[in-house]
């Protein structure tokens, strides 16, 4: 460890002309937030209206001050700075009335008075501005599409919309009243599971996230990975799968994974010989994974671990294989291209040894036992967010004050009362920034997670999931397969205008009755599979987000590198289907029966890159690619004898390419 200056933080946010007294703002919000979610989580437990409220309002504060009325690129002006004060206004308004008002709130049970009406429409309004600022017209969209739905039936205050709904979409409509009622002052609307979870459970594991972060844990687990598989063939394409998978967890976007990693990962693989297209491509399917990657995943583990009423413990053991067949399945991907286009690894001078970066870093592997450990012991997954977050701070403090004190010393930089100043004011510096870093990078998960309840609140007001299911149903003809594939193109859709979270909530709260009540597919195997088809949307053309994330470091064609992601990313759409046809692997089943699945699972994802690449040992024809094929639908058939037909075919063809391999690999000699 040094002394040297750290790399700046890169906040989220836009701030590139914002004046420096909004920064400042910004910077007391945020730590103002972080502090609150930290002192709620771990030293004084609020009720969950209170807890609630207080993080919304805060939240949309910190929106507001971040994201401009008029875009991040243009100055606020007259007109802006107007605008912002209403909306200030309106933030406060929504999480105070609330916590000064809950107890008379509860009294009037459903016969809301006046002011409880007025004020659900400024905060109704108030959320949804704030999601187009910090998430994107699509959600905000959604939310107002949901709305109108409410409101039109020969009840509703838009009954001439009800006249144009389709059959099965009518429904008697809603008043203001009822409306407004349901999505501010029950426990189904703004208010709802999906906002209860992001202030409790999400945001404290985002901060986690953050101070790892912010004190240099990116650059431990590239140069992990660096030292791991460096020196292999394909050798920074490796380090971008197991890096990604390290970092993917933690940061909790796929597209700040991208940003990350593929700073470093991008360029060396490029140098190594991947075109710029596969090594975006390659970074982008990699980070997506860190979304399905336990410990964290995200904030996926939370809300499944809440809508089932499974244990958060649970959810991350059942990720752990699902999470090893995704990368399994990237990471031969890439051996396969630099055996391909006969790519070899880096000098090893070029590397960072492994006894030096777990000596450098060895204290960022500390919270994470801790984290684990805790769970073990069944804690709650937001105390235990909370411990992870002070062992950090005390890590890094401890860490650098051994340095300081016994290290710096011997480097010819003894210790002063100016140069203490200087250190203390350094730390606190860091610490700050961690704060804050956390509470910007919670507002979009935040804000997503309000508006959702504003739609799971308009479904179910109006039964929407009910029609949703009988449709899916009749289109479907009762076909599992082609359900899952409806459920897979509504991801895509969805996923071009939301986040991966909130894309979940939707598409679980209209898709799941269907999948678990008419197709019989277990709770929990309903919740993964939509959690991992909303993931498509970071790496399917036409809008791959974490491609073009990717494709901007690697100066490639956007279009392009958003097919190379969906192809390296396949597992995102197999691996589900597995867990459909083969629930054993998930919810568990006798020892020899989980063991012979998962072997087979990773036997068909190993095959299927080698037909999708046409090479594996050798190059393949297209005759044994045609039969790998056949046997991977043989192995996702539930039929042990069908299995095991498939299973023979791909070994047949696997074994005969590598001796393929051998035999041009021997000298012909005469």
């Amino acid at each position: 460890m040094n002394e040297s200056t750290p790399p700046p933080v890169i906040m989220p946010g836009g701030n590139a002309i914002q004046p420096r007294f909004v920064l400042w703002c910004i910077t007391i919000v945020a730590v103002g937030l972080s502090l609150f979610q930290l002192y709620s989580a771990g030293i004084q437990p609020l009720g969950l209206f209170y807890q609630r409220s207080i993080h919304l309002a805060l939240i949309m504060l910190l929106a507001f001050l971040m994201f401009p009325a008029f875009g991040p690129n243009r100055k606020r002006g007259v007109l802006g700075w107007g605008i912002d004060l209403i909306f200030f206004a309106g933030a406060l308004i929504t999480g105070g009335y609330l916590v000064f008002n809950l107890d008379a709130i509860f009294s009037r049970a459903g016969f809301w008075n006046e002011t409880d009406i007025l004020v659900a429409c400024i905060a109704t309004v108030t959320v949804l501005e704030a999601s187009r600022r910090a998430v994107g017209f699509g959600m905000t969209v959604i939310g107002l599409l949901a709305i109108i739905y409410a409101f039109a039936g020969p009840r509703g205050e838009l009954p001439w919309l009800g006249e144009w709904m389709p059959g099965i979409m009518e429904h008697r409509g809603y008043s203001l009243d009822r409306v407004a009622g349901q999505l501010y002052l029950g426990q189904e609307g703004i208010f709802g599971l999906p906002l209860g979870v992001a202030a409790t459970y999400i945001f404290i594991f985002v901060l986690f996230g953050a101070f790892l972060e912010s004190t240099g844990a990116g650059k431990f687990f590239i140069d992990m990975a660096y030292a791991a598989t460096g020196r292999q063939r394909g050798g920074p394409a490796k380090a971008a799968v197991l890096a990604s998978a390290g970092m993917g967890s933690i940061s909790g976007s796929a597209i700040a994974n991208v940003v990350t990693t593929g700073a470093f990962t991008i360029p060396l693989m490029k140098k190594l010989g991947y075109q710029p297209k596969q090594a975006g491509g390659i970074e982008a399917a990699a980070s997506t994974g860190g979304q399905i990657m336990p410990p964290l995943m995200g904030a996926g583990a939370f809300l499944i671990a809440e809508y089932t009423n499974t244990p958060y413990l649970e959810i991350v053991k059942i990720s752990i294989l699902p999470a090893i067949m995704y990368f399994a399945t990237v990471y031969l991907f890439v051996h396969i291209i630099a055996l391909k286009q006969g790519m070899q690894g880096m000098a090893k001078s070029e590397l960072p040894q492994m006894r030096q970066v777990m000596k450098d870093g060895w204290h960022f592997l500390l919270p994470l036992a801790v984290l684990v450990w805790l769970l073990a012991m069944s804690m709650s997954p937001m105390r235990v967010g909370y411990y992870a977050v002070v062992t950090m701070v005390i890590v890094a403090v401890m860490r650098y004050a051994l340095w300081y004190f016994f290290v710096a010393p011997k480097q010819g930089q003894p210790v002063t009362v100016e140069r203490t100043k200087s250190v203390i004011w350094a730390g606190l510096v860091k610490l700050v920034q961690g704060l804050e870093l956390g509470a910007r990078n919670a507002v979009a998960v935040s804000m997503a997670c309000a508006v959702a309840g504003i739609i799971v609140g308009v479904v179910g007001l109006t039964g929407l999931g009910l029609k949703f299911s009988s449709m899916m149903l009749a289109f479907s003809g009762g076909n599992l397969v082609l359900a899952l594939l409806m459920v897979l193109l509504a991801s895509l859709i969805l996923g071009m205008g939301l986040p991966v979270t909130a894309s979940y909530i939707v598409l679980i709260v209209l898709v799941g009755p269907a999948l678990t009540a008419e197709f019989g597919v277990p709770l929990l195997i309903a919740h993964l599979v939509v959690f991992w088809y909303s993931q498509d949307s970071n790496v399917t053309p036409p809008i791959a987000l974490a491609g073009f994330a990717g494709a901007a470091i690697a100066g490639s064609k956007p279009m392009e590198t958003g097919f190379q992601a969906w192809k390296f990313a396949k597992g995102l759409y197999l691996i589900p289907l597995f867990m459909v046809f083969n629930p054993e692997i998930i919810i568990g089943g006798p020892v020899l029966v989980v063991a012979w699945n998962a072997v087979i699972a990773l036997l068909a994802l190993c095959a299927f890159a080698a037909s999708l690449e046409g090479y594996l040992f050798t190059r393949m024809s297209w005759l044994p690619r045609l039969a790998i094929g056949g046997a991977i639908f043989g192995v996702f058939y539930p039929n042990l004898w069908t299995e095991i037909a498939g299973v023979v075919v791909m070994i047949v063809i696997i074994a005969a390419n590598w001796q393929a391999s051998k035999r041009e690999a021997t000298p012909v000699t005469g």
